[in-house]
């Protein structure tokens, strides 16, 4: 009975000895998540990153490192994203590999620790409007105080930090010259009187061994099908060729028979852009009625007179698109530019297809039928010059009056004429009868 005892002991313990490598090999790895940030800071990479620091959290992660290579992007991202790593648990090391620049550069600063490669840069953070130009002085003034307030955040100094936004701070010793913005080199960053970097490494490996991760389970987030292309919808340059194409799209739709490609493409630009925003949480469902409201009106416009419903829509639907973005001034911007492409496109259109228009010739009178022209008239009814009738349909301008019981087609002028309405015939050209609405008391008697 006591060799059973003694050999079920022996039995546990060598269970335990086998059993104790594979807890402590489970127990001792690291997870370290690798997220990039390589193109513009824009709320599709806000909606990516939020997802990555999300995963990294319930995965229990040592750390994050946060690879930067960007030129900048939109400040309001920057801020937002500024906010979530500020939220995050795992520590964030910022690897700025090559530059970060602009909210590149403020993004980095919002890091709990700071490493560059060799060649890496920071600053040159002074905001830009979406015309190219500096921002005004309101704008500027929150920035700096942004930028302040991000070097403070980790124990930074700040005079750095504003130099890269303000360039009358005197730090000439560390700028390419006078009034310039500050950008910092790695060897400058590194410095002890700046101290705006941890270290100089030439890889991921090495930064990870310099915190003692080099053991680690790396897992490099990537962004994710829907991600790919909200960022790419959302991309500064992408928003205005969006609306551009529904633009242009749209006018040429006007031009030609049916429903065909132009409108398609119109369509699907506008499904794109809202898609995109609504995604990134730049919109929300009330641009949307918005958008939808404005539609209502303008297709309510080709069936009642006046021109209120279409402008009212018109307004709605421009309303609408600025609202999903996150930066008004720059979607006024790139509506702006929108209206310009179609404006040239239907000036183009016009110029050279304009004989083959198809709508347009339903609702503007394109040409004239004087005998100038070469037209001859089959019946002249000059006798008609200066009688009076009554509209019996809206006239814009084409449309038909009561004359003695007899219907007439006629047009206006230019401007439109309601139903029910006295008129004059002023001009009689073959079977083009023009007529102006009554003024004087006389005329309606």
């Amino acid at each position: 009975m006591h060799k059973m005892i003694g050999k079920f002991i022996l039995f546990i313990l060598f269970l335990s000895m086998i059993s104790v490598p594979f807890a402590q090999t489970s127990a001792a790895v690291d997870k370290v998540y690798h997220v990039k940030i390589d193109e513009a800071v824009e709320k599709g990479l806000y909606a990516y990153l939020k997802r990555s620091f999300r995963e990294a959290e319930d995965a229990n992660a040592k750390a994050i490192i946060l690879e930067i290579n960007t030129n900048g992007g939109f400040t309001d991202a920057a801020g937002e994203i500024a906010k979530l790593m500020s939220e995050t648990e795992p520590d964030i090391i910022a690897f700025i590999n090559y530059k970060a620049i602009s909210a590149g550069a403020y993004i980095a600063l919002y890091a709990d620790q700071i490493y560059m490669s060799p060649n890496g840069k920071i600053g040159a953070a002074q905001v830009i409007e979406g015309s190219g130009n500096a921002a005004d002085d309101k704008a500027h003034s929150l920035w700096v105080a942004e930028m302040k307030s991000a070097a403070e955040s980790h124990g930074r100094n700040p005079e750095f930090a504003i130099a890269m936004a303000e360039p009358s701070v005197d730090l000439e010793q560390y700028r390419a010259g006078p009034g310039k913005l500050l950008t910092l080199t790695a060897s400058e960053a590194v410095s002890e009187e700046v101290g705006y970097s941890e270290g100089t490494v030439s890889s991921l490996d090495e930064l990870l061994k310099l915190n003692g991760l080099q053991d680690a389970e790396i897992i490099a987030t990537k962004v994710s099908f829907a991600e790919g292309i909200v960022r790419f919808i959302t991309h500064p340059i992408v928003v205005p060729i969006l609306l551009s194409i529904a633009g242009l799209g749209l006018v040429v739709e006007l031009y030609s028979p049916g429903f065909g490609v132009p409108g398609t493409m119109a369509i699907s630009s506008l499904m794109l852009f809202f898609f995109g925003h609504l995604i990134a949480g730049l919109a929300g469902y009330e641009t949307l009625i918005l958008f939808g409201i404005g539609v209502i009106l303008i297709i309510l416009e080709l069936f009642l007179p006046g021109g209120i419903a279409g402008t009212l829509g018109a307004i709605a639907v421009v309303v609408s698109i600025i609202l999903a973005g996150g930066n008004p001034m720059y979607m006024a911007y790139s509506v702006l530019i929108a209206i310009a492409v179609a404006v040239i496109g239907m000036v183009i259109i016009m110029k050279f297809f304009g004989k083959r228009l198809h709508l347009l010739n339903k609702m503007v009178l394109m040409d004239s039928t004087d005998t100038d022209s070469g037209y001859v008239s089959n019946v002249n009814r000059t006798e008609l010059l200066g009688k009076k009738a009554k509209t019996i349909t809206p006239l814009r301008p084409a449309g038909t009056i009561d004359m003695n019981g007899e219907r007439i087609d006629v047009v206006s002028q230019g401007s439109y004429i309601d139903k029910g309405k006295h008129v004059i015939i002023v001009k009689v050209e073959g079977s083009r009868i023009v007529v102006r609405e009554s003024e004087k008391k006389g005329e309606n008697e």
